[in-house]
């Protein structure tokens, strides 16, 4: 018993890129298609397997903490959301905070990046 535990808990805690690799053996291998298997693995695993299956396509930047660098933080805000002066000063004051909601990966990650070096705490959901 103890090892199904062990092979659900493995189950659940698959990446995407896992998940598909799973699908691929399962089906070419086996003969098993990926959607029984996504039926068979939600069924075993519940909701989070499922979660698990999709891969986030927007994300928030939030912005934790200023760090030394307050004004450049504060600059590059009003540059990256194109709000006024006061506008990006609050945002930056009442950290955490979200700067940027629904953006790609990519576009998150060079707000993320641009953030770092300006000196603010930064993170992604």
């Amino acid at each position: 018993m103890a090892d199904l535990k062990d092979f659900a808990e493995q189950l659940v805690n698959l990446t995407v890129k896992e998940v598909n690799e799973l699908a691929d053996i399962l089906k070419e291998e086996y003969g098993i298609e990926p959607a029984a298997a996504a039926v068979a693995v939600a069924a075993g695993g519940g909701a989070e397997a499922g979660e698990a299956a999709e891969e986030q396509t927007e994300f928030d930047v939030i912005l934790k903490a200023a760090g030394a660098s307050k004004l450049a933080v504060v600059k590059l805000v009003k540059e990256l959301t194109g709000l006024g002066l006061k506008d990006a000063k609050d945002i930056v004051d009442s950290a955490p905070k979200a700067v940027k909601e629904g953006v790609s990966k990519d576009e998150a990650e060079g707000i993320k990046k641009s953030l770092e070096e300006a000196g603010a705490e930064v993170e992604l959901k």
